[in-house]
């Protein structure tokens, strides 16, 4: 890629074939699926220090926000003048339809980028283009030693998918997150995470016949569903409050669990569904998994006063069960395969109704 052979970042969905095969192609060395697209920065200033080259750093413009600290205050030519190549998903891009924090986002990209003073170009679709576009960031980064973005479109690469592992466990996400709500009692409230767990959790209430008004569905925010459950957890204390978290998600902002284990809060229950992966955007493995990562040992660490595992059908739902006697803060880890249903929908409410909805809700005194 024009000599640049280095590659961190977090999984897009608009990126997913350019990550997966990345991740296919490149040697573990030279390709890091960061926790937070922050931390993909600062990795590639490392990098370039340590080689005088330039890292590629990939992510989904929602990630921008976590990225501003360290390019204005590290990368920029006129901080310590470090070059990388930004490749940016565009999401909610004018003119294509999104979802909502995605068409905000979208309209804000090339502003926040322009205010950073980060120079950018859309990439082409067609090769001889793409071609062009990365000699042109190449002699940028060359000659301001800085940061340079390619904004990638949907459907910019061709397909290209991983090899589908072998399923380990007796449930996936969506079958452990409703054996979670049988198990609750109906006073109870759910805050669920970013991406496909929100949307699965969505359409159980539906197939139920139930409303939507006890669950707040995180659409955007990534990482962030764990401490918008603490907030409600805190100030509305006779409500049990489930936060049903992911492996991506929790590792992208992991001081949340440090806050919460800190604080007196004996209804807040934190669920991690833990896949081993970023599956909304194309299935990248995270290291919630492996061998020597351990959650329920971060969590007991940071001072949650439980922590426990669960796999089986059974076993959840007795552990929920168990959960709701216990003082919090607590946290249940559930393993479970990766991937998902392909008809799944998206929600049909406005996150501002949901919001509504869900504050009636928790208003009614039980």
């Amino acid at each position: 890629m024009h000599g640049m052979d280095f590659f961190c970042g977090v999984p897009d969905s608009l990126l997913k074939d350019f990550c997966a095969y990345v991740t296919a192609v490149a040697p573990k060395s030279h390709h890091v699926i960061t926790s937070n697209e922050g931390q993909a920065i600062a990795l590639a200033a490392g990098y370039h220090m340590a080689t005088g080259r330039a890292g590629v750093v990939y992510l989904q413009n929602s990630g921008l926000g976590n990225i501003v600290n360290p390019v204005m205050s590290l990368a920029v030519p006129n901080v310590y003048s470090i070059p990388m190549l930004l490749l940016l998903g565009w999401r909610g891009e004018p003119g294509k339809r999104d979802e909502p924090q995605h068409m905000i986002q979208g309209q804000a990209t090339p502003g926040i980028l322009a205010s950073c003073g980060i120079p950018f170009q859309v990439l082409p679709d067609y090769q001889e283009g793409a071609e062009q576009a990365l000699y042109v960031a190449r002699k940028h980064m060359e000659t301001t030693k800085g940061p340079y973005c390619l904004l990638v479109r949907r459907q910019n690469f061709l397909p290209f998918k991983l090899e589908r592992e072998p399923d380990l466990y007796p449930l996936n996400r969506e079958g452990a997150m409703k054996t979670i709500v049988d198990a609750l009692s109906e006073h109870d409230v759910i805050v669920g995470t970013t991406g496909m767990l929100s949307r699965e959790l969505f359409e159980y209430r539906v197939a139920k016949g139930q409303g939507h008004e006890k669950d707040f569905l995180t659409v955007g925010s990534m990482g962030h569903a764990s401490a918008i459950a603490l907030g409600i957890a805190q100030f509305r204390p006779k409500r049990q409050v489930f936060c049903l978290d992911g492996d991506g998600a929790a590792l992208m902002h992991m001081g949340a669990l440090a806050t919460i284990g800190q604080r007196d809060v004996p209804n807040f229950k934190h669920v991690l569904l833990n896949n081993g992966c970023h599956d909304s955007v194309g299935g990248q493995p995270t290291c919630g998994r492996s061998d020597s990562f351990n959650f329920l040992g971060v969590a007991k660490a940071c001072g949650y006063k439980t922590v426990m595992r669960a796999e089986q059908r059974e076993e959840i739902s007795e552990a929920v069960k168990f959960l709701r006697g216990l003082d919090g803060p607590v946290f249940l880890e559930i393993r479970t395969n990766k991937g998902g249903r392909k008809d799944l929908g998206r929600p049909t409410r406005t996150p501002i109704q949901n919001k509504m909805d869900f504050m009636h809700f928790l208003a009614i005194d039980h």
